[in-house]
């Protein structure tokens, strides 16, 4: 069998390169994860990721030589053009361009969430805890009957806030937060995207050990808030 053409550069935690996983997979495209650790980056990857982070995706082309891609949303775009399987944006110019708005929101959620999770005191935590809850107030007016954010049919928005959801399955272990409380439809979405198939295989079984250590090491207020 010939090497796959697509390689992810990944990081167990990364809610983005996530995105590109669940991408890959619900377009059926054959591909190798290749894991880093951000806090001794190794020479070869910094020699490739103009910023430092993850995800890269290198294609091996025809030629045999190897073109690197970095930020998840060129990333997931280029599969969407270039990979058969399944449709992840709309055909419909203006809806997909809403949906492309609606991946924007999600990364401002993550940038909250960050605060939310790395908060070293109760001011903090629950500035953060207040954002996420409004946020997710304005996409329960926004979603329809499901299961997923347009629909029946899975699409990119919901490769975007499926890592999302997957951090408060862990912190509801913890310290519920109640940031879903009172949005039957949210919360129905994140049930959805739970089950699916490329979600839970977009990380590794020891996810939730891994985020325990992360909080432990940022010294969370969540953990105290539980304890």
């Amino acid at each position: 069998m010939s090497d796959p053409k697509l390689t992810l550069i990944s990081h167990h935690l990364c809610p983005y390169v996530q995105r590109a996983a669940i991408a890959l997979t619900e377009k059926g495209v054959p591909f190798e994860r290749r894991y880093v650790d951000l806090a001794a980056k190794p020479d070869w990857f910094l020699a490739i990721s103009p910023l430092g982070k993850v995800p890269l995706l290198i294609v091996k082309q025809d030629n045999g030589a190897e073109a690197v891609l970095f930020e998840s949303a060129v990333i997931c775009e280029y599969l969407e053009e270039t990979q058969p399987g399944a449709a992840l944006h709309p055909a419909d110019p203006l809806t997909r361009a809403r949906h492309r708005g609606w991946i924007e929101f999600g990364s401002s959620i993550l940038s909250d969430l960050w605060g939310f999770e790395t908060a070293e005191d109760a001011k903090a935590y629950n500035a953060k805890r207040k954002a996420l809850f409004d946020k997710f107030g304005r996409i329960e007016v926004e979603l329809g009957h499901g299961p997923f954010f347009s629909g029946e049919t899975f699409s990119l928005v919901d490769a975007v806030f499926a890592p999302i959801f997957r951090y408060f399955d862990v912190f509801d272990t913890i310290s519920p937060a109640g940031v879903f409380d009172g949005l039957p439809r949210v919360t129905a979405w994140r049930n959805a995207l739970a089950a699916r198939q490329s979600v839970r295989a977009a990380v590794t079984d020891d996810y939730g050990d891994r985020l325990k250590v992360f909080l432990k090491n940022h010294d969370a207020w969540l953990l105290k808030a539980a304890a």
